[in-house]
């Protein structure tokens, strides 16, 4: 049973190994929504992406037979340089199987951190299958992006963060948007924040296209992402929320909330011209959610995860066009 203590687990494990990443504050989205938000920049987390923190506290914790054995994980990019990077840290080895469309800057990160990458058709095959092919018989530990306890500990630590912050400005949020792939980020924050803010509301915000989890919410059960789905926000293109994760949401009573792919991109371009932030699109959909009025923040105290901001410069450009 996941639980807070282990998410303090990970905290202790973490300390001193991760970023503790800022709560920042803007007078002129404060203007515009008309209270306050807070933005938690996991865009300058190691490797650009809060997936750091989840990769490094599941490895850190493999026994030496396992390091030895190699770790093995599929990604479209953030979960890929996570893994990537902390096994580099801790001298293991590693492969990552991606997407063939996966951005550009996500391979080569991933590979500059010495990973090996394997390509597969995220459209036409299954990548926990192409896995456990390219594991085979070498013995490598499978690493999920989020279905794991301790993958979503780690997570997890963005929370506990954000709620020290919070404390220390003593400030008390209404409501808090957490962007959503399979629902590690969301599990293990929204554990965190709870525990210290029993009263606020979360929400776990996806793509339009890619709403299983705001579906997921609403009726009880797991459902999944038509296959034709499309998104420019790579980092969340996950077809269903995990075994774990989603029990989690479902039990704090979490609600779902989508924005389309012209919301991510006008709030990539906000976030970049007005807050000096470089956030992916599928790094900024709480802050459009914000941007785009999907819920009232007037007179609310807010927070918004900026969970990464690996983008490649041609989207960065097209943002800013937007």
């Amino acid at each position: 049973m996941f639980s807070y203590d282990m998410v303090q687990s990970a905290a202790e494990q973490l300390k001193g190994v991760a970023v503790r990443t800022p709560l920042i504050e803007s007078p002129l989205l404060n203007e515009r929504v008309g209270g306050r938000v807070f933005l938690k920049c996991e865009n300058l987390q190691h490797t650009g992406s809060f997936k750091f923190r989840g990769a490094y506290n599941r490895l850190s914790r493999l026994s030496d037979d396992e390091k030895a054995a190699g770790v093995l994980a599929f990604s479209s990019g953030n979960h890929a340089q996570g893994i990537a990077r902390a096994a580099q840290m801790l001298g293991i080895k590693a492969t990552i199987i991606m997407p063939a469309d996966a951005p550009q800057l996500k391979v080569d990160g991933t590979r500059g951190y010495g990973a090996e990458v394997v390509f597969y058709d995220r459209y036409n095959e299954d990548r926990e299958e192409v896995a456990k092919r390219a594991a085979g018989d070498s013995g490598a530990v499978i690493v999920p992006p989020y279905n794991n306890e301790y993958i979503m500990a780690g997570q997890g630590t963005v929370g506990l963060e954000i709620a020290e912050d919070l404390k220390a400005l003593g400030a008390t949020p209404d409501q808090v948007l957490v962007n959503c792939g399979g629902g590690g980020l969301c599990s293990g924050t929204f554990t965190s924040l709870y525990k210290a803010f029993p009263k606020l509301d979360g929400y776990a915000v996806e793509p339009n296209e890619f709403d299983d989890v705001m579906r997921s919410l609403e009726c009880g059960e797991i459902q999944t992402v038509d296959f034709g789905a499309r998104s420019i926000c790579d980092a969340l293109l996950t077809p269903s929320a995990g075994s774990l994760t989603f029990p989690v949401l479902k039990g704090l009573g979490i609600k779902g909330l989508t924005v389309t792919d012209d919301e991510a991109k006008a709030a990539v371009g906000y976030a970049a011209r007005t807050l000096k932030i470089v956030g992916e699109p599928g790094g900024v959909v709480s802050l459009a959610a914000v941007l785009a009025g999907k819920l009232d923040a007037k007179d609310k105290t807010t927070v918004c995860v900026i969970s990464g901001g690996n983008i490649d410069p041609a989207m960065l450009i097209e943002c800013l066009a937007h």
